[in-house]
């Protein structure tokens, strides 16, 4: 029998109201655009891996024979079902009919990056051009009520049809409904990570981290990969011939003292994981061998190996209890699962990825901490087990610029929370550049864990990269700290409302067309348009750049305060150490103001806005499994209208105990001179702040920017001169437009130039 926290909450069996039988088959309204088909003969009302609740207030659903198949009303849309199977539906508002096999899926992701190189083919998502999606479920094992994974009965069927139109956001909002939320991360995951695959001792890794904070780069989470237990050596230390993939025992030759390691870490206010390649079980010289041995029936005398087995319960207490649980009690906040064995499992029909998984993930919430994991995707319902370890990447530009898209498309499988090799892990060649845009791209990702292999020649601390690099990368990591109290505020926003924090731009514009054809451009939560730059830099200029599509309106650029008109393509020009990150008017980005890597709700906050009419409510709780009870929220707003710009810090609402009592706030209108600041506002109090007269920043001139570009083209001075001269009697942006359409130029340059003067 499995333990009572191995065993998942779920609601998967209909009421009679929505079920109707009719032809051999059961029919089960969801909502008024999903419906549930199966045989009856083999309908279940367990949850599988994919699906967990099917429990909804029933609608208006009819069934009918038509045409020698059956015809499924409801209120918004009509789904026609041959052979057992739903294969069109007909829109009630848009008086269209999609056929299920004839849409064009718009992709979602894929299990690993190992060995990939460049762009790798993924899975279907759930969104299609068309608007209707069939998920057929029939081959994810099932959940019994004892928590136990097993198979469907033979010649099963069970199909879900999605009819949601193009509203993308509906559709991955219905599939939450029944599959889950996706939970939230913890704050502190949030942050930094360090990680390598390497076989530190205790004093280089405790060394290592002296050294990011003497360079003052704020860590959260310290990740020891798999020779933090034996890997090497074992035939002539416990005459084991087998190289340790699988452990679980501290290599004291490394580790002399792990607790003490553990608790130094944890002095430092980091978080710890540490590395599992759980596949080959529990040898005879593990420490824990006897106790695991006894637990599931073995004579620990007879050194037999206990295998990994999914379908023992016995296995998977003792699993937990004995092989993880002291060390989580002694400092280890969660562990990286490295499943790489495939899918061959001693329970028919399961991938082991599945179960490990879910057990780990349901194991780490036993005492109350907000439950965490890192590991490989294991298909669709993955999302209720964050986070996702991508896989040890290439290094090389192509794979850089695969990943952006990546991890946007991943929400088209409702599976937001990618963890990418920042930087990359292997192979490839050393290329500075390379390793910045990365990291730009990280910074503005769902984590940031900088990883390599064990080569001395391949580490990511940014002090190893030549001196401008190395100061750019150190000023990213700091932002990426003080973007804690944003991001959180989004993690709390995908776990309430659906989504993710990177979504593709068609989620916002699915009837525009450029929105499908940026593939690397996505928004990073409410406030942010993010296009990272994924190619090498121009050497003609020496500059870096991305092309984009700017959305309707208007968009400012929070680092360089450059403004932009939306509604068109444009190429977005940006030096080595900058990334095009943009805002709409009205956008208010919270960050930390604290000193130092914890992680705690802030006493002092910097709030970076964009002069409009806004309003951004940060969420903050007590970092617990139990902080539905225990979460607070603060409201600012902000107007901007004939000149007069008015910030409002709304008191703050909810458990007012997970906040400091006071704060600090220094409020930086970016695209105005206006700042306002305030030390120690009671957050049980409403502050305004108002400002007069205030007008926005002048742009750069367009003859200054014209002249900018040319004079840091890498060109013969005479040639530049002779291509500059159609330039010079110029003034206006109209004219300067004019000569830059007449004037034959190097294709970046005059892209270059034409973003400065606002031209497509």
């Amino acid at each position: 029998m499995l333990k009572p926290s191995l065993i998942a909450k779920t609601d998967a069996k209909a009421s009679e109201k929505q079920v109707l039988f009719l032809d051999g088959l059961r029919i089960t309204f969801l909502t008024s655009r999903l419906i549930r088909v199966e045989k009856a003969e083999t309908c279940t009302d367990l949850p599988s891996f994919t699906v967990w609740f099917r429990r909804f207030p029933a609608g208006n659903l009819r069934v009918t024979k038509k045409n020698g198949g059956l015809r499924a009303e409801t209120d918004d849309v009509i789904f026609f079902i041959r052979n057992g199977r739903p294969y069109s539906v007909y829109f009630k508002d848009t008086k269209k009919t999609e056929y299920f096999d004839k849409q064009k899926n718009l992709k979602g992701t894929r299990r690993t990056l190992d060995m990939t190189f460049g762009p790798a083919p993924l899975e279907d998502g759930l969104l299609t051009g068309g608007g209707a999606f069939l998920l057929d479920d029939a081959g994810a094992a099932l959940l019994d009520e004892g928590g136990h994974f097993t198979a469907r009965a033979p010649g099963a069927t069970d199909y879900y049809a999605f009819a949601y139109g193009k509203d993308y956001r509906g559709t991955i909002r219905a599939f939450y409904r029944i599959s889950g939320a996706p939970p939230l991360v913890p704050r502190y995951a949030l942050g930094v990570w360090w990680s390598r695959y390497h076989a530190y001792t205790a004093q280089e890794y405790l060394d290592l981290t002296a050294r990011f904070r003497a360079e003052d780069v704020p860590l959260t989470v310290a990740t020891v990969d798999m020779d933090w237990h034996w890997v090497h050596g074992l035939k002539q230390r416990f005459g084991v011939n087998y190289r340790g993939w699988t452990g679980y025992s501290w290599n004291t030759a490394l580790f002399p003292d792990y607790r003490d390691f553990l608790r130094q870490l944890k002095e430092q206010g980091l978080h710890v994981t540490l590395n599992l390649h759980p596949a080959d079980g529990v040898h005879c010289y593990e420490d824990a061998y006897p106790a695991m041995a006894k637990a599931v029936g073995t004579d620990p005398g007879r050194k037999k190996k206990v295998p990994f087995l999914c379908g023992n319960d016995d296995f998977w207490n003792a699993y937990f209890d004995i092989l993880h649980k002291p060390y989580e009690r002694e400092g280890v906040d969660f562990w990286w699962i490295d499943w790489q064995q495939g899918k061959r499992c001693d329970v028919p029909g399961l991938d082991p990825l599945n179960a490990l998984n879910h057990y780990h993930y349901l194991d780490n919430a036993e005492d109350g901490r907000m439950p965490l994991i890192l590991s490989r995707y294991a298909g669709l319902g993955s999302h209720r087990y964050p986070l996702g370890f991508s896989g040890d990447s290439a290094i090389n530009w192509q794979v850089l610029d695969f990943q952006p898209y990546f991890t946007a498309t991943a929400a088209n499988a409702a599976y937001g929370w990618w963890s990418h090799d920042i930087g990359g892990h292997h192979m490839g060649g050393r290329d500075d550049d390379l390793y910045l845009r990365w990291l730009e791209f990280g910074v503005f990702s769902p984590i940031l864990r900088l990883h390599s292999t064990s080569s001395d020649l391949l580490g990511k601390e940014p002090w190893k990269y030549r001196g401008d690099v190395a100061a750019a990368a150190k000023k990213w990591l700091r932002f990426r700290h003080r973007l804690i109290p944003y991001l959180f505020t989004m993690d709390h926003r995908v776990h309430a409302e659906g989504g993710a924090l990177c979504e593709p731009l068609y989620y916002a514009y699915p009837e525009r067309e450029e929105a499908y054809a940026v593939k690397n451009e996505y928004f990073f939560g409410s406030e942010l348009l993010l296009c990272p730059i994924t190619q090498p830099q121009h050497a003609s200029l020496g500059l870096g750049s991305a092309r984009a599509w700017l959305p309707p309106g208007e968009w400012t650029d929070i680092f360089t305060g450059r403004r932009y008109r939306g509604d068109r393509f444009v190429t977005l020009f940006r030096e080595l150490d900058e990334i095009p990150a943009l805002a709409r008017p009205g956008a208010i980005l919270p960050l930390s103001a604290d000193e130092g890597n914890g992680t705690e709700n802030p006493r002092a906050l910097e709030l970076w806005a964009f002069a409009g009419n806004g309003a951004f409510t940060l969420t903050e709780d007590n970092g617990r499994a139990d902080y539905e009870a225990h979460t607070a929220r603060t409201r600012f707003e902000m107007t901007y209208e004939n000149g007069t710009l008015t910030f409002t810090v709304h008191a703050a609402e909810g458990d007012l105990s997970v906040l400091p009592q006071k704060r600090d706030y220094l409020i930086r209108v970016k695209d105005t001179p206006v700042t306002f600041s305030c030390k120690n506002l009671d957050v049980t109090k409403t502050r305004r702040f108002t400002a007069q007269n205030v007008s926005l920043n002048e742009a750069e001139p367009p003859k200054e920017a014209v002249i900018r570009l040319f004079s840091r083209w890498q060109e013969n001075t005479v040639k530049k001169e002779l291509r500059y001269r159609p330039f010079a009697g110029a003034e206006t942006a109209d004219a300067l437009r004019a000569a830059l359409n007449r004037q034959r130029l190097p294709k970046e340059l005059k892209e270059a130039i034409a973003e400065a003067l606002g031209e497509e």
